[in-house]
This record gives structure tokens, sequence and C-alpha cells, in this order.
């Protein structure tokens, strides 16, 4: 038995952050039917093709689901999607502001109809305030809570190079359901849940936040060196670049005696606390890497080593993809997909005695007439259906 079997979840989803919610739900066992517009379905699906011609966003969030194509300006469709939310446990949406209220979709609405029903909607600014009809999508939420300001280096400001607001969204839909799931199991109630990426990534952006409320200016962009810690970021090597990273007061001593071979420097009137030593970075980057600069990165791991202090080579993502923990930690599998298997990173949260469900990447509407045969729809009808464009 997986966690969430016998779960049932309507997806009426796009893109990233709904889609990543109920792919770790999917993970646990739980059936996911996934509602996609015949004319292309998500539009994850087009983004790129870098998969064996199939979306990398799309494969990433949709394994292990079943696709069924409706039409909800057809009355025909909005009936199935009825007949499936009567049956359901759960139902996620993130269309654009307002859309599901439109379709009679409101949570107050479905919740009167299905008392038990857990309703999750994820949205990009929340269902009030000014900015509550706005679309949103990831860099301009990373833009309007302030991560691009503090990210980049001191000449340019950068997005986070992944979709940093829409993962943030989708695994705080994915623990609020799991929090509601847990709560019905006691109260027989289902809950309604709000998420928006603009609460989320703010909930991320909380220490920057204090940072800048209490310290009077924000944290400066540092590029791939950590803004209010020093020493910790790169530091070039005779052969490459590898990331030092110096915690407190112990690990300074043992950094500047066993590593840099300068026992000395720790009481550097420039140095001598992590805040003298943010402040005067650039003197104590000249100072350190004018000491390994000259080593390769091997030497320079063994003093690291020696030392006890953390460290970590600089990798690029072909890297990652071949790093030797995720050969030790078993973490690849091969789903199946429309173009063949393809090899998938496995849940990263391990549970005694389970094993996520790993299944195929769906096709558009690759379970429209199993569903509908299993909701009681005759053939006849579906095959009426398909060719009428309703489904």
């Amino acid at each position: 038995m997986t966690p969430l079997a016998g779960i049932t979840v309507v997806a009426l989803e796009q893109a990233v952050a709904a889609p990543l919610a109920t792919r770790h739900l999917a993970d646990l066992g739980a059936r996911v039917i996934k509602i996609e517009r015949p004319d292309g379905g998500d539009f994850a699906r087009h983004y790129d093709a870098a998969v064996k011609g199939l979306s990398s966003y799309f494969v990433w969030l949709n394994r292990s689901k079943q696709s069924l194509t409706l039409d909800l300006k057809r009355p025909e469709a909005m009936e199935v999607l009825a007949r499936l939310l009567a049956r359901a446990d759960v139902f996620v949406q993130n269309l654009a502001p307002g859309a599901a209220d439109r379709l009679g979709l409101a949570p107050a609405a479905l919740r009167d109809r299905h008392p038990r029903l857990i309703v999750c909607t994820v949205s990009g600014y929340g269902a009030a305030g000014p900015y509550a009809a706005k679309k949103a999508y990831d860099l301009l939420v990373q833009s309007e809570v302030g991560l691009v300001s503090i990210t980049g280096t001191p000449d340019a400001a950068a997005k986070a190079g992944i979709s940093a607001a829409d993962i943030a969204a989708g695994m705080y839909a994915y623990s609020g359901i799991l929090t509601a799931l847990l709560a019905r199991a006691a109260t027989g109630r289902g809950a309604t849940i709000d998420v928006s990426l603009f609460d989320a990534l703010g909930e991320w952006m909380a220490q920057p936040a204090y940072y800048t409320m209490y310290g009077g200016a924000p944290p400066p962009r540092s590029g791939a060196a950590h803004a209010t810690i020093a020493p910790y970021g790169p530091v070039r090597a005779a052969d490459g670049e590898i990331v030092v990273a110096v915690q407190n007061a112990r690990e300074w001593t043992r950094f500047c005696a066993g590593v840099l071979g300068w026992p000395e420097l720790e009481d550097d009137d420039r140095f001598r606390t992590n805040a003298l030593r943010v402040k005067n970075r650039d003197a104590l980057h000249v100072v350190i890497e004018s000491t390994l600069g000259p080593l390769p990165i091997a030497d320079i791991v063994a003093r690291l080593e020696r030392a006890g202090i953390a460290y970590a080579r600089v990798n690029g993502v072909a890297g990652f993809v071949e790093h030797p923990q995720l050969v030790a930690r078993d973490v690849w599998r091969d789903v199946d997909s429309p173009a063949g298997a393809i090899r998938a990173l496995r849940p990263p949260v391990r549970m005694d005695g389970v094993e996520p469900v790993m299944r195929a990447v769906p096709a558009l509407g690759e379970h429209t007439t199993a569903i509908l045969e299993e909701l009681g729809i005759a053939p006849h009808a579906i095959d009426a259906w398909r060719t009428a464009g309703v489904i």
C-alpha cells in the first residue's frame, strides 16, 4: 500500500505550480486525473522539445497521471467534470484569475455540493487585494517579491535559474493538501486551500526582508558568494573553482591556520568577525586567492578536509546528472513516455517501506476513453463527442 492509495485527485492544471503539487501526490499513490484542453493540452507540453521531442517541463511534472481531454466550454464536458468531482477527494486548479468561478467551480460552491472535497486553488497573487486579477508568471513574481533585486552580481540583477516561485507554490499546495487530508480523517470535513505564488515566494524572502527592515539596507548582490557570510563562496584554483563555506568563529580559526597556513590572519582587524569579513570581502578574497589560487583543487580539498571546513565543487548541470551521490543512493529510475523510456529522479522524501509510484508520462488524452467508460458514458457517445471536439 502506498500512503495515498484510494485518494482521487482531479486537476484542472497547467504550467508548473499545480502540476508539481499533484505529481507529488501521484508519487505517493494518489490517482491524479489531469484535465487538458483537446486542442493541445497543458501548454507546458510545448515549452521545449528537449526530451526525445517532449517538453522537459512536462515530463518532470506529469508522470503517473491520467490525461483526460475535455472542452469545458461544452455542457457535456462540464457534466463529466461534475461526475468526477462527485467521486474525488481533492480538486486542484490554477486557471487564470476568475476562470474557475466563471465555470461554476468556485471553492464555496464546490464545498457546498461536496462537503468532504478538498479544494485547492493555486493563483498568482491570491484571491483578494489589488493584484488578485493580475496574471502572474514565475519571473514576474520573482520580480515583485524582490528576489531578482538581490540575485546576480553587483553590476547586474538576475532571475533564479529555476522556476522558484512556481516550485515554492507547488510545494506549499502539496503540503497543504496533505494537511487537509489528515484533518479530514479526523473531522470528516474537506477544506478550502488558497496558495499563491506571491505568498509562497514571499515566505522564502523572509530573511532578506528582516535584514532590510531592521538592518537598514537590502542584502547586496554578491554573485555566487553569500551576501552576509564570508568567506562563503567560490575560490579560484589552478585548475578550476571550489566553493568554501566558513560558518562560525571556530571554523574561521581552523580555516586561517589549517587551510591558509596563516594563523595570525584570524586576528587581523579587517577580518576578526563575520560582519568585518563581509564589509572587507574584496580584501579577504584577495588574501584567500593569493594563497590558494596557485594550488590544484585536489590540494585545496585535502587542506579543507583536514581542517574540517565544508566545501563543494562547482558542477554544471551535466555534472549533477552524473553525480556519484545520485548513483550511490540509487536515485535514477526509468519511466515510460510517448517517446519511450526516459530517466527520472525518484522523489526526495524517502519513507521506510514505501516505494514511490513512478509510472508513465501520459500522452494527451491517453486515458479519456477509459475514464469516460468508467463513468458510464456509452461508447457511441464517446465517439460522437470526439467527433464534435468535446473531448
